[in-house]
């Protein structure tokens, strides 16, 4: 079945950086879109980046566009969120997910989470 096991989250400083990782299985890895979500203390589960197959394109969302870069290994089945310059308000439990901004939901998919904590 499909899974999805995200890592390397922590608590880190404001201006930092984490680089998150996301093992997939399950389904052929190469063929789908992926994304990252986010849920931030008290709100829902948002999108924040995708990329698409063959990582064509990437999309962000405006919060975190030009410090976050997302990105794919195909041939090992590995997603990644590369995080800079990091915010208090980017404090939250990352979530990997199968599809892109407008289906992520609809597909249903997303693994467990990882924290991510920025502060002093």
């Amino acid at each position: 079945q499909v899974q999805l096991v995200e890592s390397g989250g922590g608590l880190v400083q404001p201006g930092g950086s984490l680089r998150l990782s996301c093992a997939a299985s399950g389904f052929t890895f190469s063929n789908v879109a992926l994304s990252w979500l986010r849920q931030s203390p008290g709100k829902g589960l948002g999108w924040i980046s995708e990329i698409l197959t063959g990582s064509a394109s990437t999309y962000y969302t405006a919060s975190v566009k030009g410090r976050f870069t997302i990105s794919r290994d195909d041939a090992k089945s590995m997603l990644y969120l590369e995080m800079s310059s990091l915010k208090p308000e980017d404090t939250a439990v990352y979530h990997c997910a199968l599809g892109s901004e407008a289906t992520w939901s609809l597909v249903g998919y997303w693994g467990q989470g990882t924290q991510v904590t920025v502060s002093t």
